[in-house]
């Protein structure tokens, strides 16, 4: 057992020396720590060993998937600080200086945070089947959300997701349990456009799946974002919300930053607004996703990052962010 151990680890040292893409590392930690890796079967084993054995092995395969995990989140993190790419200012560089798209800025933000919180960055299509936008994450084919005046059916079979949460599925499958996840994209739905409304936007899902996670786990990651964000204490106030995906639901709303709380066209007048929607992650759901309710919980998250840039930067009109006016969105800076 404990050369089949050390083979294993082995291994995973060699296949990490090499790669030099986050999604290649990504893989790797599927193929030797998700759910269908060796290590994983030697954990199931356990249970039919007999009670000298379990005492003898089970630490060991347990302390060395742990060693794995670290080795893998060693990798990414160096994989991170080497695309910090930095200029020589000695240089004269006769080139006019560009700018960040506002939304890009705060995804950016965003996940810099969620990653030193141990968050991988995981990406997914914006064309996806029904069965990962709608049926794995519990939303059932009568459900208003299917209906096509909200959402982008394609002539293919296929839709423009409505949320990022079909990221949830795929990660769950690829990646297994324990799993810390965040995905930014953009995603669709046909709305009526105004000065908060827009069909297409942007989001970030998040999704932590270990064993004891609780809703207090995911109001401290949701607190510490939204401090870091805006550099001081935010506002907030939780409500119960409904999302077939999560159970409990909860929005989360922040003061308006437009009108300091005092109700504008942006809030609609309410002194809040929308901007975080999230719960515990429904049992259907992980088992949709191939993990077992009974020995994992989750939470999962998702902020809209075009109403977190207008709340950044004080942009009292959602459609500006979408005009593609260069010398509207030039004066937006990396803080």
């Amino acid at each position: 057992m404990e050369e089949k151990i050390l083979k294993i680890k082995e291994s995973l040292n060699d296949a990490l020396s090499n790669v030099e893409k986050e999604a290649d590392i990504l893989n790797i930690k599927s193929e030797y720590i998700g759910k269908k890796s060796e290590i994983q079967q030697l954990l199931t084993s356990l249970k039919d060993m007999k009670v000298e054995d379990k005492r003898k092995y089970g630490s060991l395969i347990n302390n060395s998937k742990k060693e794995m995990e670290e080795l893998i989140s060693n990798k990414l993190e160096e994989l991170d600080s080497k695309s910090n790419i930095s200029f020589d200012d000695s240089l004269d560089y006769d080139l006019e200086i560009g700018s960040l798209h506002p939304i890009t800025i705060v995804a950016k933000e965003v996940t810099d945070i969620l990653k030193r919180m141990g968050f991988t960055v995981v990406s997914g299509p914006e064309m996806e089947s029904e069965y990962y936008n709608f049926e794995a994450l519990n939303i059932p084919k009568d459900h208003p959300a299917r209906d096509m005046q909200d959402t982008y059916y394609l002539d293919n079979g296929m839709l423009l997701r409505t949320q990022t949460s079909d990221n949830q599925i795929h990660a769950m499958e690829n990646y297994g349990a324990p799993l810390r996840i965040c995905a930014p994209g953009r995603t669709f739905r046909n709305e009526d456009l105004d000065a908060n409304h827009e069909n297409t936007f942007f989001q970030i899902e998040g999704m932590v799946i270990d064993k004891g996670v609780s809703i207090e786990n995911l109001m401290y990651v949701m607190q510490s974002v939204l401090r870091e964000v805006f550099k001081s204490e935010i506002k907030v106030r939780l409500r119960p919300g409904f999302f077939p995906f999560t159970e409990p639901s909860y929005e989360m709303d922040m003061s308006c930053l437009i009108c300091g709380g005092k109700g504008c066209p942006t809030c609609k007048h309410s002194g809040y607004i929308e901007l975080v929607g999230c719960g515990m992650v429904h049992p259907n759901v992980l088992k949709a996703g191939g993990i077992d309710s009974e020995e994992y919980t989750g939470f999962a998250f998702g902020i809209g990052l075009t109403r977190l840039a207008m709340m950044k930067y004080k942009i009292n009109d959602i459609r500006v962010l979408n005009s593609g006016d260069i010398r509207y969105l030039e004066q937006f800076k990396v803080q």
